[in-house]
């Protein structure tokens, strides 16, 4: 087999190999069932690689903005215990990279897989019911696994008891800098029948040491600002303070709810959703034109300039001269890009490392990806709270390989000043926010 072939693609080759064998299939069911364990790990491993470095084997430029840096640079051996034995796995090794990569699934030194719940999540995250997840697994584990019904209950009933005390634990030791509120998509999550769809609401953050955090995950009414604030001021009664800065969509409810629960935070609408929305009004041809010129826009490489409000408005003229360029043929697309301009340069007064982690909300919808395809195809889940439970379970254990912010001291500096003009302002403007309540929402957007 060349050197140059994947792993993957050499697990395919031993699977293809043993079947040509000709032997009876009682006798390599075993060999059959850690092979596609071993398969199955090993992609994912890859998948995570590919995430990482945002391209694939191979591909020499990124397809994402906050890619990190580096290349692949071979594997290593590493044995991993599974319900099938000892799977080695070649597990990616990385060079040229700023930051270490920690995969999802086994963590930096973990060398032991929760395989039975981690099907069972899968199994129902596709819709399945109990006695079809315990069908699923003696298929996939062989008549002999003795994995029973009442074994598959508690595996689920121990993750609806996980998410019900994460989602009431108190929140008042959490600091964040950053906080990023995101709506998954309504037509995914079926959760009562004959109902429609039912969007489900997250919130993760960054903390004061760079750290990232699962905060929060309920199911929401749709978009509204009542449904965005209820979420938000209950993370709020269990005691998390105001962050610096709440990135998000354009969802008007959801900028209002936020305005409403912290109302001394600035606020970052995410660039790349707001691209979404420039592009559907510009002809397919002349997409990636826009798209090139629309990056350049916030590209600060080239400028010299600290971050704060003078590199806030040396784009603020960016933006100005993109929009006069091409006003006259796409004046649709140009007004939307105009719309809300302070909400797509508050990113610009945080520390310049951050920026490419804290301009986007995609995040999670990233990390949710896959399996918000898997559940596109199925009727609706067992129930709200199987739902939720499930969604939170898949989230929860990705979030042990997310990647925070590097924290330098100009950085941590600037975050300390950002804190106290922003949440700890003299005592005169407390006095003043007091008798001007109604003003309080735009405190954020008008000095961003």
């Amino acid at each position: 087999m060349p050197a140059r072939v994947s792993p993957t693609d050499r697990i395919h080759a031993k699977i293809d190999a043993l079947f040509a064998e000709g032997r009876e299939l009682p006798e390599i069911l075993e060999e059959t069932a850690r092979l596609g364990a071993q398969l199955l790990m090993q992609t994912a491993l890859e998948a995570e690689v590919t995430e990482f470095l945002g391209r694939e084997r191979y591909q020499r430029a990124a397809t994402t903005p906050d890619a990190a840096e580096g290349s692949r640079n071979g594997h290593r051996p590493v044995t991993v215990k599974t319900t099938s034995g000892p799977v080695t796995l070649e597990r990616p090794k990385l060079r040229g990279t700023t930051e270490k990569f920690a995969s999802r699934l086994f963590g930096k030194h973990v060398t032991r897989s929760n395989a039975l719940e981690s099907l069972v999540i899968a199994s129902f995250v596709r819709g399945l019911s109990v006695r079809d997840v315990e069908a699923t697994l003696a298929e996939a584990l062989g008549d002999q696994a003795a994995i029973s019904k009442s074994t598959v209950a508690t595996v689920c009933q121990t993750i609806r008891d996980e998410y019900q005390q994460w989602s009431q634990r108190r929140l008042d030791e959490v600091t964040l800098d950053y906080l990023f509120l995101l709506f998954l998509d309504a037509s995914f999550f079926r959760m009562h029948p004959g109902s429609p769809a039912e969007p489900i609401l997250a919130a993760w953050g960054m903390t004061t040491a760079g750290k990232p955090v699962f905060i929060g995950l309920a199911p929401g009414s749709g978009e509204s600002t009542d449904a965005w604030a209820d979420f938000l001021t209950d993370l709020h009664d269990r005691g998390l303070a105001s962050p610096l800065l709440i990135i998000s969509d354009g969802a008007k409810g959801l900028i209002a709810a936020a305005e409403q629960v912290f109302p001394r935070a600035l606020r970052q609408r995410c660039l790349i959703h707001r691209l979404r929305n420039i592009a559907a009004k510009i002809p397919t041809g002349m997409q990636p034109e826009i798209r090139d010129a629309y990056w350049k826009l916030f590209d600060t490489r080239d400028l010299d300039i600290s971050p704060g409000p003078k590199l806030v408005a040396a784009i603020d003229r960016r933006i100005t001269a993109f929009a006069d360029k091409y006003r006259g043929l796409y004046p649709a697309a140009m007004r939307i890009l105009e719309t809300d301009r302070a909400g797509l340069t508050a990113y610009l007064r945080f520390p310049r490392e951050h920026h490419v982690r804290i301009r986007h909300s995609n995040f999670i919808e990233r990390t949710f990806g896959e399996t918000k395809r898997r559940t596109k195809v199925i009727g609706r889940f067992p129930g709200e709270t199987s739902a939720v439970s499930l969604v939170w379970a898949v989230l929860d254990r990705a979030s042990a390989g997310w990647r925070g912010v590097t924290m330098t001291p100009a950085g941590t500096r600037l975050l300390q000043d950002l804190r106290r003009s922003l949440l700890e302002p003299p005592r005169e403007l407390h006095a003043a926010a007091g008798r001007s309540d109604q003003q309080a929402p735009h405190f954020a957007t008008a000095i961003a």
